[in-house]
């Protein structure tokens, strides 16, 4: 996969940041506004699935590789386990330990917003590394050829 025109990729080169910013805006508002960890994780994964479309499977493996992935993969899952586990030594599984702010506001939600940016990490990472692995197949000749 070699990349596409100068076109598609001066127009990715623009879009892909707006998006993945957009995908931890939703992440970070998900107790406020429909979305959440998994929403902003796969929109994070959207924008480097644009990325690696634009430039091609070489240079998204420079910049990304499928080790990394599983890196973040697993940071996510520790953070969302860390989370779970700070609201067990308060009091109760998944118990609220952060001091609830005023309604409408973005430190209203206690610790759903560790928990939503723990989620959205792990979505995005795994999903960018199944799609990682699946670029790297298709250039890979298969074995029973």
């Amino acid at each position: 996969m070699k990349g596409m025109t100068s076109i598609v990729r001066d127009v990715t080169r623009l879009v892909a940041g707006v998006v993945m910013v957009y995908g931890v805006y939703v992440s970070c508002t998900g107790h406020l506004t429909p979305g959440g960890g998994f929403a902003g994780g796969v929109i994070i994964m959207a924008g480097v699935v644009m990325l690696v479309l634009a430039f091609g499977g070489e240079r998204a493996n420079e910049l990304l590789a499928e080790s990394r992935c599983h890196v973040l993969d697993g940071s996510g899952a520790l953070a969302f386990a860390l989370v779970a586990l700070l609201g067990f030594f308060a009091g109760g599984f998944f118990v609220n330990f952060l001091p609830r702010g005023r309604v409408h506001q973005l430190v209203s939600g206690g610790m759903i917003l560790p928990a939503n940016l723990a989620i959205s990490l792990k979505v995005a990472a795994g999903l960018i590394g199944i799609f990682l692995a699946l670029v790297l197949a298709t250039r890979q000749p298969s074995s029973q050829e």
